[in-house]
């Protein structure tokens, strides 16, 4: 299946599901007001999904944005149908975790960091009234996660400038920009600036993740038939949890593993060193420039410092 599919045909696939409106942006209720951008349909609820969590637990708002909708990310499917179905999937992992979230209409593999690109990345900070933004390193094995760091990066300065995108009013104090994890090494390795123990939320974060079948038990766009196979059936739930609750073990607590230091540093000796599950960001060097008390702040999770 070819997976040029006519735009006006795909937009009508996506229009069949709610992406955001009026009623999702956040009250003026002195919650804190956090969006998290990844390049596809799953990265920013894998990267941020359990930190998510834990402030949609107490009460602050949280958008979840794939940049992309996803429509190569498959090895049998592509096009409309499966912008549609992935669309779908991050709106139920979403649901689970408490959070809203939104599926742009570019497609998967082509995002390039050009100026209407930058126009909406603006926009939709600006609609949030974000507190922190989240984002992609800018250096990355997929271009699509490249370019979302960059375009992220782009728009850091530019959310606060009146003239540039004068439809949507700036914002009045210029957001906490930080970058999910990852492992590559140049031009520098990541540094976890702040680390956030999970194991609160860690077994929402997986049961939310099962929603995430094209992706977790069909191996995306690098899976196959036989790799299918291998996986839980979608007949046998328990199973497929627990399958899934295996991968993710390892996958969290090597972060926590990995970033033990931080973990140390903001809960302290003896609860940093027993945190089992772990996810970690690190502060761009663009945008607001917290200190310690104001991370805090942002990160109310994290208790206060003894």
């Amino acid at each position: 299946m070819t997976r040029y599919w006519p735009r006006w045909l795909l937009l009508c696939c996506c229009w069949t599901l709610p992406l955001a409106s009026a009623d999702d942006k956040p009250a003026d209720d002195g919650k804190l007001r956090i969006i998290c951008f990844g390049a596809h349909p799953d990265d920013a609820e894998y990267k941020s999904g359990g930190t998510a969590a834990l402030w949609a637990s107490q009460g602050h708002h949280v958008k979840l944005v794939s940049v992309t909708n996803g429509d190569i990310g498959h090895w049998k499917m592509a096009g409309g149908e499966l912008a549609q179905r992935r669309t779908a999937e991050s709106a139920e992992v979403a649901r689970k975790l408490g959070v809203t979230s939104q599926v742009l209409d570019i497609h998967d593999g082509e995002l390039l960091p050009t100026l209407e690109n930058r126009r909406t990345i603006t926009r939709l900070i600006r609609e949030w009234q974000a507190d922190v933004v989240i984002a992609h390193r800018p250096w990355d094995y997929h271009p699509d996660h490249r370019y979302v760091g960059v375009l992220v990066q782009d728009a850091a300065f530019m959310v606060m400038v009146p003239f540039f995108c004068p439809d949507t009013p700036p914002l009045k104090k210029n957001p906490v920009f930080l970058y999910s994890s990852d492992g590559f090494q140049k031009p520098y390795p990541f540094k976890a600036d702040i680390a956030v123990a999970l194991d609160d939320v860690f077994e929402k974060k997986v049961d939310a993740l099962l929603a995430l079948e094209s992706q977790t038990f069909e191996g995306g766009a690098l899976g196959s038939a036989e790799q299918t196979a291998l996986s839980p059936p979608a007949s046998q739930p328990e199973l497929r949890c627990a399958w899934l609750r295996e991968r993710w073990d390892r996958r969290q607590s090597g972060e926590a593993n990995r970033f033990r230091g931080a973990l140390v540093q903001w809960y302290g000796d003896e609860v940093g060193q027993k945190v089992k599950y772990a996810e970690a960001f690190e502060i761009c060097e663009y945008g607001r420039q917290p200190n310690e008390a104001e991370i805090r702040r942002l990160f109310p999770f994290i208790p206060p410092k003894k």
